[in-house]
């Protein structure tokens, strides 16, 4: 295959990348900005009429845009430094040796956490819930399934900073140094957190 090939794969997988990653950081950024802070205010009629035609529809984009994220991202790096490159130790040497390499480590190790809490905790309590709220039932293990996807969503939600910034530095930033992911996880978390708070009272007044 041609380099001019390897580059228009590349880009393919990218561009793949980007529309997964948008729809599916969007759907997160929708169910912790906006859908937790109006959960609160429903009662359980509400919740009945709202939640299971509401919940299915946007985690199904939520669930495939993580998968489609995660799997276009593996096959962007394993194309980049297995076939596009030539293959080889080298190829491997550069994936932690080389400032492009460390940053898309950093960031797609915070995104396949992301990936896993999507597909292996949360979609899973998720489809339970639903099912009790259109059936009008609360049985006792509901609040911990409830609690679970909660707290995995939030997890979610406090590493996407981190992780964009990882992306992003990949092909923008111009080096690196361990002690840098400290302070971009700090201060990631620390941006989603006031996000979090904003969104309480965001639109409350309008």
């Amino acid at each position: 295959m041609s380099a001019e090939a390897h580059i228009h794969v590349l880009f393919l997988l990218r561009w793949i990348h980007f529309i997964a990653g948008i729809t599916w950081i969007g759907h997160l950024y929708f169910f912790n900005f906006v859908n937790v802070p109006f959960a609160k205010t429903m009662d359980a009629d509400t919740k009945k009429k709202v939640v299971p035609q509401l919940a299915p529809r946007a985690l199904f984009w939520f669930r495939w845009g993580a998968m489609f994220t995660f799997l276009s991202g593996v096959l962007y790096i394993v194309w980049k430094i297995f076939i596009g490159s030539n293959g080889g130790l080298m190829g491997v040497g550069g994936l932690f040796t080389s400032t492009w390499g460390k940053w898309i480590s950093f960031g797609g190790l915070l995104g396949t956490i992301m990936w896993f809490n999507v597909w292996f905790i949360i979609w899973p309590a998720q489809k339970k819930i639903i099912s009790w709220i259109k059936a009008g039932q609360a049985p006792a293990e509901m609040a911990g399934l409830v609690k679970r996807a909660y707290l995995a969503s939030r997890t979610n939600t406090y590493l996407s900073i981190p992780m964009l910034f990882g992306m992003g530095a990949a092909g923008h930033f111009p080096e690196f140094k361990i002690w840098y992911l400290p302070i971009v996880l700090a201060v990631g978390v620390a941006i989603a957190w006031h996000l979090i708070k904003v969104s309480n009272k965001a639109g409350a007044d309008f």
